[in-house]
């Protein structure tokens, strides 16, 4: 069994007056800071992140935006910027063998959020990185595994003018000391060329965890063993905020997550 050597969460929940404040004082600020962030207080120990809100919606249209902060998480050991811009990262380049597991098609709906509304950002970078159905990651070395060179479950997209990136991937699988989670990093160029990135992962409810792993291929590694979220510190740091809702389509899986940058 393996334990990911990831670090305290980095980010923090903003309190009510922080987000009115970043809004600016105006109606829609006012809709940005739902009651849930009142008395919100920081990870313990953690220190400031860049910070990301996200537009909620309603049967599908958007009414009066409801910002909810979403915490800066560890970007972890196993980030390798591999410049690989494509849609479909279940391959590996090299060889074009394919990683089985139940496809997910996640899209990244990203905004930028003032005081002037939720605007769609155009041009933001979303890499993406995750384990493959059994817990290992491309293009690492682990006391149980190497596999430098290999480039399987990664990748990235630029949001196009509708503020979308879009990926073809698998539902990961789990491994030792860590709940189920995808790795993505946003960035953006800001004023002066300068980059600023936002990164932060995805998790998924324990019941579909529980549902998927009863299944081929992840079945291999055993069904049982697998962290829930509430046993795993980094997601105990706001991962409540980073559900994936995915719904199933044939044998796979949909999953949309909207992401505002301030």
């Amino acid at each position: 069994m393996r334990l990911e050597d990831d670090d305290r969460p980095i980010g923090r929940i903003l309190s009510r007056r922080e987000v009115l404040a970043l809004l600016g004082a105006t109606g829609l600020a006012a809709a940005c800071a739902p009651a849930v962030l009142s008395g919100a207080s920081p990870t313990a120990g953690a220190s400031a992140a860049p910070i990301a809100t996200a537009a909620a919606t309603t049967g599908g249209t958007v009414a009066t935006p409801s910002c909810i902060v979403r915490p800066a998480l560890t970007e972890g050991p196993y980030f390798v910027d591999e410049k690989l811009n494509r849609v479909d990262i279940r391959s590996d380049p090299s060889n074009g063998a394919v990683k089985p597991g139940l496809a997910l098609a996640l899209t990244f709906n990203v905004s930028r959020v003032s005081s002037a509304g939720c605007v769609a950002l155009q041009n933001a970078q979303v890499d993406i990185w995750h384990c493959d159905a059994l817990g290992v990651y491309s293009d690492a070395s682990d006391p149980s595994f190497n596999t430098q060179g290999q480039k399987f479950l990664r990748g990235y997209q630029v949001t196009d003018g509708a503020g979308k990136a879009t990926f073809t991937t698998i539902y990961p699988g789990w491994y030792g000391g860590r709940a189920v989670h995808i790795h993505f990093k946003i960035r953006t160029t800001v004023a002066g060329g300068a980059v600023s990135d936002f990164t932060s992962q995805l998790f998924f409810d324990d019941a579909l965890n529980a549902q998927v792993f009863a299944q081929a291929p992840y079945s291999q590694k055993g069904s049982t063993g697998w962290m829930k979220n509430a046993q795993d510190g980094i997601y105990t740091g706001g991962g409540d905020k980073l559900l994936l809702k995915p719904t199933q389509t044939g044998s796979g899986y949909t999953a949309t997550f909207d992401i505002g940058l301030a």
